[in-house]
């Protein structure tokens, strides 16, 4: 039997609850919900950073940002090296060419055609895909978003050629990766890493989706409410007197409808995938990139119970819907609670594809293949501990500091004043209650992993600004 195919979609600044399948009220996602329905729904997965660029080298890699050195996303100035009593710490502003790509591994290793669509942001030429192991790039490039014009045509992507005026973005990505899938060489598998634009701002979606959800909005009595005043606050020992107001519902009608054209658009693809009759030797993997964007820029959705978004080390910011469906392998209709984070796809998908690992390659991922498999006994994936370094200032309200998760405590470090919080998620989804002086064992115990951890992978810290 022909090695499977791999559909890999990345969202972009998609929330951990701004799916119908992961407990949104608001926003509404048939499409997705079924993809779930037909697989495995992970609770506790993660992305590698609270911002974009790192978490996508990390996936490309199945390395850590601060490894790497890819720690923050990636502009091409001097963005506000300092924006507080620390200087930002130094980065890399590329994926390097010397890393041994998931795709040229999926290439090279498994014969596999390796397509990319959407959204790339890891450095400008020749960082992009087709330097990276894949033999197409449809709308990849260093553009973080469709900042220049938006997401109706002309929206003068480099490598995605203008559509008819209106045309909106997310429609034509997919039809390219629909076009790819149907007139692909039969006698080879492929990898389509599918990396959506959606929903990074600017929201902007059809307007006969925004009076939809404007007039369901105004049905629910939501439209009353300011997401910039209507918030909880929770006190902290944070330099500033308390955290980011949050939203703490989901109303936004521009933000709502974009959701419902990704929707439309994965049922499209999925439609595809049965038309072809190709579905059962196909894994498909929906996620996201980082949390949602909750405390800044609008702040068009809402992670609570979650605290905080994008840009920010508390759960708000990293915790993703990760939805994975493989027929013959995941069991349709299940769950799984092992914390997981965005370095395992590289591994994972070398498992899929029957393909072993080459010498330091994805050197801190596992694979997830035992838990898709409902393998219980797999200790790789169940007894590790999760971290993440972000030695930056976020433009939305969080300030530098590293992280790790360890069975169900977190630990953040906030290197601003060296405080530590610690956090036990079983209990407390919120992040709202600080225990390291309750559990100072506990505390002293991840803070020793944390920082070992920095000092394997060569971590970074911001210095003091003069």
């Amino acid at each position: 039997m022909q090695r499977p195919n791999i559909i890999f979609i990345l969202m972009d600044d998609m929330g951990w609850k701004d799916l119908s399948c992961t407990g949104s009220e608001f926003y509404e996602t048939p499409n997705i919900d079924r993809l779930a329905a037909q697989g495995m729904m992970f609770t506790q997965a993660y992305a590698a950073c609270p911002v974009c660029s790192p978490t996508r080298a990390s996936i490309m890699s199945g390395k850590y940002p601060a490894r790497l050195g890819v720690t923050d996303w990636i502009d091409h100035g001097n963005y506000h090296p300092c924006r507080g009593i620390l200087v930002d710490a130094p980065y890399v502003k590329q994926l390097a060419l010397s890393e041994r790509s998931v795709a040229r591994a999926l290439k090279e290793d498994g014969g596999y055609a390796t397509w990319h669509v959407g959204k790339w942001h890891l450095g400008k030429e020749p960082h992009w895909p087709l330097n990276h192991g894949f033999d197409v790039n449809v709308g990849g490039c260093d553009f973080g978003s469709p900042w220049r014009s938006g997401y109706f045509s002309p929206w003068n992507i480099p490598t995605l050629e203008n559509g008819a005026p209106g045309d909106y973005l997310p429609d034509r990505l997919y039809d390219e990766a629909i076009a790819l899938i149907q007139n692909r060489d039969p006698a080879k598998p492929f990898f389509l890493n599918l990396w959506d634009y959606c929903v990074h701002t600017p929201i902007q979606a059809k307007p006969e989706k925004i009076e939809k959800y404007r007039q369901k909005a105004a049905a629910l009595g939501l439209d009353k409410i300011d997401p910039l005043v209507d918030g909880e606050f929770f006190p902290t020992e944070h330099k500033r007197d308390q955290r980011v107001q949050r939203r703490v519902i989901q109303s936004d009608p521009a933000y709502a409808a974009m959701i419902e054209s990704v929707d439309e658009n994965v049922g499209r693809l999925l439609a595809t995938l049965d038309a072809q009759g190709i579905t059962d030797n196909t894994l498909v993997v929906f996620t996201s990139d980082n949390g949602g964007l909750a405390t800044a820029e609008g702040s068009p959705t809402c992670n609570a119970p979650l605290a905080e978004g994008k840009g920010w080390m508390y759960d708000g910011g990293v915790r993703e819907p990760l939805l994975i469906r493989f027929p013959g392998v995941v069991a349709p209709g299940t769950t799984c609670d092992v914390p997981v984070i965005s370095t395992d796809f590289y591994p994972t998908f070398l498992a899929v594809a029957g393909c072993p690992p080459r010498h330091e390659q994805h050197c801190d991922g596992v694979s997830l293949m035992p838990l898709m498999c409902a393998d219980d006994t797999s200790a790789a994936t169940k007894d590790r501990a999760l971290f993440w370094h972000y030695p930056h200032y976020g433009n939305q309200g969080g300030t530098p500091g590293s992280a790790v998760r360890c069975g169900d405590w977190k630990l953040i470090e906030f290197f601003e004043d060296g405080r530590l919080e610690l956090y036990n998620l079983r209990d407390d989804h919120g992040e709202s209650v600080n225990l390291v002086a309750k559990e100072p064992e506990t505390a002293t115990r991840l803070h020793t992993l944390l920082r070992d951890w920095r000092d394997d992978v060569q971590a970074k810290i911001p210095e003091r600004s003069t």
